[in-house]
Parts: structure tokens; sequence; C-alpha cells
């Protein structure tokens, strides 16, 4: 379970906008917001070198700061970090403050495990996962790193659904409605299921096939002969 809290040093800023946005990061500093539990939006700076470390640490998102703004200090959970698409270096991050009820909305990433032991892939059926991450409610001390998937027997066919998962208490995935898919165990299409499928083709077509070369072959009509011209009358007579 991720229970750390990481600490940040942040200022508060006076002036919001791209310059003032831009000239926080020529003092080697990311903009950022502290924002929701029914609170006013802080607008904040954060020492880049600091924010990028902790991003590359990875769980970036699922990681519990204490954000200390002079004499305040806000719980929150990273919701965003911006990228510069050329650089690939921080531009502006937001955080969502913590309500008092302590819960938090978070996404935790999925992790298989044991897929050597799972006969159905041993067979060729390939792992087709349609949740890589399932949305959760849970308190925000008790923040799961990751759900792990036991694939240990799972064969062709299987499908692993939530209720599969032994959940810790206080998360509930925020899903209710319904036991939704997280992967399936499907089986790989083989050499001859393709020559199957494309002899089924090949016999579709052969009487089109046949129906073309038929209207190939057949001669193409004559045309009527000319009449000869009705000679005119006592035309060729002798006078």
């Amino acid at each position: 379970m991720a229970t750390e809290l990481v600490k940040l040093d942040a200022a508060a800023r006076d002036r919001v906008g791209k310059g003032a946005a831009r000239q926080a990061r020529r003092e080697g500093r990311i903009p950022a917001v502290i924002y929701g539990a029914k609170k006013p939006p802080l607008s904040i700076t954060i020492d880049a070198n600091t924010l990028w470390k902790q991003y590359l640490k990875g769980h970036f998102t699922s990681t519990v700061f204490e954000i200390s703004v002079g004499s305040d200090m806000h719980r929150a959970i990273a919701r965003d970090l911006q990228l510069d698409p050329v650089r690939d270096t921080p531009v502006h991050a937001d955080f969502l403050r913590i309500a008092d009820d302590g819960l938090v909305r978070i996404e935790v990433p999925v992790k298989f495990t044991n897929d050597h032991l799972s006969p159905g892939l041993k067979r060729g059926g390939v792992l087709n996962i349609v949740r890589h991450e399932i949305e959760v409610f849970c308190p925000y001390d008790r923040i799961p790193a990751d759900f792990e998937i036991d694939l240990k027997g799972a064969s062709i066919g299987d499908s692993i659904h939530i209720s599969s998962l032994s959940l810790p208490d206080g998360v509930t995935p925020t899903i209710q409605d319904r036991d939704f898919t997280i992967a399936t165990i499907a089986g790989r299409l083989t050499t001859a299921d393709e020559d199957e499928e494309g002899s089924e083709e090949g016999d579709e077509a052969k009487p089109e096939a046949a129906k073309a070369a038929a209207g190939a072959k057949a001669p193409a009509a004559k045309a009527p002969a000319a009449k000869a011209p009705a000679a005119k009358p006592g035309g060729d007579a002798k006078k």
C-alpha cells in the first residue's frame, strides 16, 4: 500500500497568466494549482528539479503530497503534470486537495503475474487487457500501489472480472452497476484456421468468377446484314 507522504515546499503566486508562468519557469520553478475539496483554487510555484525528481520516481499520480505554502499545509494528490512537447520538461502541475473525509478518487494500475503458469498462454493464447487501470475510491493513506492479478491456471476463454479481485478494506471501484471485465485469455488464430477461411473465401468467389468467364467467352452478336437498295422503277428500262 502506498502510505508515504511526500513533503513539497511551494510559494504562493501573486500573478497568474502566461507571462507570470514563463517568468516562474525562467527562475527554475514550475507553476501549479491546488484545487478541490470545495475550497478556492490556490496558485503556487514549486522548484522544478524537486518536482521532476518526484515524477521520475513513478506512481506520481498516486502519491500523497503535503504541500507547504507559507504557514499553511495542503494535503493533495497530483492530477496532471504537463510536459513541454519539445524539451519533455514539466511546464505546469495540477494537484487535487484531499477532502476532510480522507477519501480520494484515483486510478490504480493493474499488474499481471505468473503468466508462465497459465495453460491458455502456454497453448498460444493471448492476454487481452481490457483495463490497464481501475478507478477506485479509497482512503488517502491506503492507496494501493497496484492491483495484482495471478494468471496461474488461466485457460483460453477465461475472463477476469472485478469480482475476481480481493480489494483492500475501504477500497471500492467507482463502477458499481456491473461486474466489469479486466482481461481475457483469447485463442490465437492458427494457420489451419487461416487456410480454412481462405478456402471459404475462394469458394465464395468461384461462382462470380465463373459468371465473368462465361461472359467473356460468349461470342458477340452479329449485326444484321444491310438490305440491298431497291431498284428505281424503270431506271434500267430501254426506251
